[in-house]
């Protein structure tokens, strides 16, 4: 067993699923963007794989291992397992090549995906919801595998697909004019880094690899620390493209070799970059794609003056949750703060609330009040947005002063989730 050689991709192969690609792929463009290089006073580039046809780097990868399977698999058909980029990958493949996939998607993923799913594979893909994350969608797709004699379609844990994920880092190469001192990847399963990582250990071996992950589904990182995959006991699912309980074994083993560091981004401050990219940029993205410029941050001392590409990973991004990412935004900023206030059953009461606490640009946007006739205080669930982090102190000592008995939610796990979902 400890004689067995270790997977490493190869450059020749990487290239061969580069040449395989252009029969349906043309490079995506390398940006440079202004806003993020004065901001952090360095050269930054943007890999713009949500420009990709379907909008996320996974078309590289799925129709390259779909690609080369013989005769016989193809007749028999793929399955495959996705929260949404892969299934986009693997239906157009589908497509394209004239076979029959059937695609297993979490029930929680946006309807957005799951109609980008069906179009892109119009006639020769069936999709299938099935369990609440990608992991039990994944076990539903192996199953049907088995029972069907299909060939299973893996998001990341395969050679052919790293090969094809590595795509990115071939093409970043030959787009850049000058020599990159850090490239910052998204972490899902691993697919993506272990491409890139490969081919810039190989041709550019000064460059810094950076892994970046979700907070929620840091799965990587903490395998990384175990020194063995570790699948984790729960995930938030918010950042759906990178959301994974358990990383592959054969990716793993990969970025051990290429990562430089791993770096660990909170939902909330990724939100924010979601939030920027459109306003500042015009670049709509979804929570994934904004994963690898969100760690730029943390690395603000150490890429001063020099060149950086961070990979946007994809675009699809349901319009109806821009609500719940600009609420994460607020919070993470300390924007949006939620209390339980327990008014006085008097009239007059409220208006003391807004004129002796609320200061001048603070705003009530959430307010739910429920009269309790048996008892002399009734709770009220209220939502204050501020223009500043720092004004939450003045807001808290008025409270204090004005005597108001309440509870401070966004302290409260438990009882925030509870309350506000």
């Amino acid at each position: 067993m400890g004689n067995e050689k270790r997977y490493f991709p190869a450059l020749n192969d990487i290239m061969t699923a580069e040449h395989t690609l252009s029969e349906i792929l043309s490079p995506t463009p390398l940006i440079h963007n202004r806003n993020l290089s004065d901001k952090f006073g360095a050269e930054i580039m943007l890999k713009r794989e949500d420009l990709q046809v379907v909008r996320s780097y996974k078309i590289r990868g799925a129709y390259n291992m779909i690609r080369s399977l013989n005769k016989e698999q193809l007749e028999r058909g793929i399955v495959c397992a996705s929260a949404g980029n892969h299934a986009q990958g693997v239906a157009l493949s589908c497509n394209k090549l004239g076979i029959k996939g059937k695609i297993f998607m979490p029930v929680t993923t946006p309807k957005q995906k799951i109609n980008q799913v069906k179009m892109f594979g119009g006639e020769y893909v069936e999709v299938v919801l099935a369990g609440d994350t990608f992991d039990h969608a994944n076990q539903a797709a192996e199953k049907t595998c088995q029972e069907e004699g299909k060939t299973f379609i893996p998001p990341f844990n395969d050679p052919k697909i790293i090969e094809g994920q590595g795509t990115v880092g071939l093409e970043i190469l030959q787009q850049s004019r000058t020599a990159i001192d850090y490239v910052f990847v998204p972490i899902g399963g691993g697919g993506l880094a272990s491409g890139i990582g490969s081919v810039f250990k190989q041709m550019s071996p000064q460059t810094k690899v950076i892994g970046v992950e979700p907070a929620g589904a840091a799965g990587m990182k903490l395998s990384f620390e175990r020194g063995e995959v570790t699948e984790l006991d729960h995930i938030e699912k918010f950042v759906d493209g990178a959301a994974v309980q358990r990383v592959g074994d054969i990716t793993f083993d990969v970025c051990q070799q290429v990562l430089d560091d791993i770096v660990v981004v909170p939902e909330g401050k990724v939100c924010t970059k979601i939030l920027e990219l459109y306003n500042f940029d015009a670049i709509v993205v979804e929570p994934a794609g904004a994963l690898s410029i969100s760690a730029l941050d943390y690395y603000r001392e150490q890429i001063k003056g020099k060149n950086i590409v961070c990979v946007v990973s994809g675009s699809n991004n349901d319009i109806v949750r821009m609500e719940d990412i600009k609420e994460r935004s607020l919070l993470y900023e300390g924007l949006k703060h939620y209390f339980v206030v327990r008014f006085p059953q008097r009239a007059g009461a409220l208006q003391n609330f807004v004129t002796n606490v609320l200061g001048p640009h603070d705003d009530i946007t959430y307010f739910e009040y429920k009269k309790k006739t048996n008892r002399e205080k009734g709770p009220v669930l209220i939502g204050i947005e501020l223009q500043n982090p720092d004004d939450f102190a003045g807001l808290t000592e008025r409270m204090l002063a004005n005597n108001i008995d309440y509870q401070y939610l966004n302290a409260n796990p438990s009882l925030f989730e509870f309350l506000i979902g």
